[in-house]
């Protein structure tokens, strides 16, 4: 997938919650070496960070009509695959507070709060919102 058909993934998935990334942001993203994209089709995309043993995703993306249809659960197994078999033992992300269906993938993909930064996600003209910090173990 293109790093232009990530941008537009990207920004149809996030309007009007937060900042959406450019196809040059991404494009920079990808050329470090420690930032690997998982692609599902052309319908959804992730970008983890992966540094042994620890990996962070950065983002996960599905185009909005395909949402609600399992696409976010295949590709995080995706993703937590791909972090475990590059050796990281652990995963973390960030997600907004508002963000319920992430908080419900995330939650039956067995993460787990380790914290919270308050006011971190911005909304346009409206009040920030928190970020939860969450993570899980990998492997045995």
């Amino acid at each position: 997938m293109t790093p232009a058909r990530m941008a537009d993934i990207h920004a149809a998935a996030f309007a009007g919650h937060g900042q959406v990334w450019s196809a040059q942001d991404i494009a920079a993203l990808l050329c470090r070496n420690i930032i690997h994209p998982v692609c599902l089709g052309q319908v959804g995309f992730a970008l983890v960070q992966i540094l042994p043993p620890e990996a962070e995703l950065l983002t996960i993306a599905i185009t909005p009509t395909a949402q609600g249809k399992g696409h976010g659960r295949a590709l995080l197994a995706a993703v937590l695959a791909k972090a475990e078999s590059a050796g990281a033992r652990r995963i973390f992300l960030e997600v907004a507070a508002d963000n319920t269906a992430a908080l419900a993938l995330y939650k039956n993909a067995l993460f787990t709060q380790t914290g919270r930064r308050r006011g971190y996600y911005r909304r346009g003209e409206g009040a920030p919102v928190d970020a939860f910090t969450l993570g899980r173990d990998l492997g045995a």
